[in-house]
C-alpha cells in the first residue's frame, strides 16, 4: 500500500473508489451523500486530498481541508473490496498526523446521521459528537477530536 497526495489525473479513479464505497447506504439514504455528488476534478485540483494505492490501484481517498483552528477530514472513503482491514484507520491516522504537521490541535468531520456504522467507529476513535443538523436536506452528525500535543 502506498498514500500519495493526488493529481489532476486521479480524478477518475478517486471519484469512482468514492461512488463504490458509498454504495451500501444508498438504500438507507433518501438523497445520495454529499461526497458522492462531488466534482473531483475540481476537488482534486483546490483540496488536499490524498490517494491510498494498491498495485497502482486506487482502493481508499482521503479528502482534507485546512482551518484556522483544526482539520476538516473532508472525505475518507475505501473500496468495499478493501474494508474491514483497517485502511480507514490508516487514512484517519494520516489525517491526525497532517493535522499535527499543520500545528492544528484538533480534526473534525460529519457525517450522515443514517450512517451509524461510522459514527460508531469514530466514536471509538475518540471523536466526540458535537451538533447534529439538518444540511443540504441530509441529517448531519458533526464529530471532533482533540489531539494531545506532543513533545
Amino acid at each position: 500500500m502506498r498514500l500519495r497526495k493526488a493529481g489532476a489525473d486521479d480524478a477518475q479513479a478517486v471519484a469512482a473508489c468514492v461512488q463504490r464505497a458509498y454504495a451500501k447506504y444508498s438504500a438507507r439514504l433518501p438523497y445520495p451523500p454529499k461526497p458522492v455528488l462531488a466534482d473531483y476534478t475540481a476537488v482534486v485540483r483546490d483540496k488536499p486530498t490524498w490517494v491510498l494505492e494498491e498495485a497502482d490501484r486506487c482502493v481508499g481517498v482521503l479528502v482534507l481541508v485546512p482551518e484556522a483552528d483544526q482539520l476538516l477530514i473532508e472525505n475518507v472513503a475505501v473500496e468495499p473490496a478493501f474494508q474491514g482491514r483497517g485502511l480507514g484507520r490508516t487514512l484517519l491516522d494520516f489525517a491526525e498526523a497532517e493535522a499535527r504537521r499543520l500545528g492544528l490541535p484538533a480534526v473534525r468531520l460529519y457525517t450522515n446521521a443514517l450512517m451509524t456504522e461510522n459514527i460508531a467507529i469514530y466514536r471509538a476513535r475518540g471523536y466526540t459528537e458535537t451538533e447534529r443538523r439538518e444540511t443540504d436536506g441530509r441529517a448531519a452528525v458533526f464529530m471532533r477530536k482533540s489531539l494531545p500535543e506532543t513533545t
